[in-house]
């Protein structure tokens, strides 16, 4: 087996697996900690390299991070501590891990592993990709090609962050009902659609695997459906990327 480890760092907890790429997008082994409090570069790091240690993976790490990440440095920190902005993640694990890394954007993985192996699997026109937990995270592909570091949880809906109206995090936090956080997510996909008109609406993090309770009730006139990977989508597309850059 061609075994590869993918680690996503979220804002209430890293998950990381084991992926076989021979095997498309299986993950053989998983490992989940808590994102440390407060979420500074240093006390992540520390995660990063337990995990390495643990699971049993060769070869280059891929590892995601919910920001805008660009030449492997970390320049946004809606959802983590500020002292990420600036940081060079991708040169930090490295020296932590030992290994070669591939650092970038959360939702970046997820799509690039739902593109591949998931529900965009062979799909051309405009595609893009929502997962819904802390924040919300976005990814946009044209006829398969990624524009990265999107960021359109950020897009204002009357005037607030669409994420700070919609992520999943605002139903447990306001005590929403299906409807009622269902009617948020409605709002701020049409925001999208009026700006990018895409194709598909592919919507993932863990709530995707509950998607019978919200997908009838939106109204957006793409077609929307849940992730195939749902939460292992950045795992997956980490390994994914990395794969591609260091082989």
């Amino acid at each position: 087996m061609d075994r590869r480890l993918g680690i996503d760092i979220g804002g209430s907890a890293i998950k990381s697996g084991v992926v076989d790429l021979a095997s498309g997008a299986g993950i053989v082994e998983r490992l989940e900690l808590r994102t440390p409090r407060p979420s500074t570069p240093e006390a992540v790091g520390e995660r990063i390299r337990e995990i390495a240690s643990r699971l049993g993976a060769d070869g280059p790490i891929g590892i995601t991070y919910p920001g805008v990440v660009r030449g492997g440095v970390a320049e946004t920190a809606a959802n983590m501590d500020k002292g990420w902005i600036g940081y060079d993640g991708e040169g930090a694990f490295r020296e932590a891990t030992g290994r070669p890394v591939q650092f970038m954007n959360d939702a970046d993985a997820a799509g690039l592993a739902e593109m591949r192996y998931g529900a965009g699997e062979g799909r051309n026109g405009t595609v893009i990709v929502a997962t819904f937990g802390t924040g919300i995270g976005t990814a946009i592909f044209i006829d398969g090609r990624l524009l990265p570091n999107t960021e359109f949880g950020h897009v204002e809906v009357r005037g607030e962050e669409g994420e700070h109206r919609a992520a999943a995090s605002v139903k447990s936090q306001r005590g929403w009902g299906w409807e009622e956080w269902a009617q948020a997510v409605d709002e701020y996909l049409h925001t999208l659609e009026r700006l990018f008109s895409p194709d598909r609406f592919i919507i993932g993090g863990a709530i995707s695997r509950e998607s019978d309770h919200f997908l009838p009730l939106l109204t957006v006139r793409a077609e929307v459906v849940p992730a195939a990977l749902g939460n292992d989508a950045g795992v997956v597309g980490a390994v994914i990327a990395a794969a591609e850059r260091f082989g």
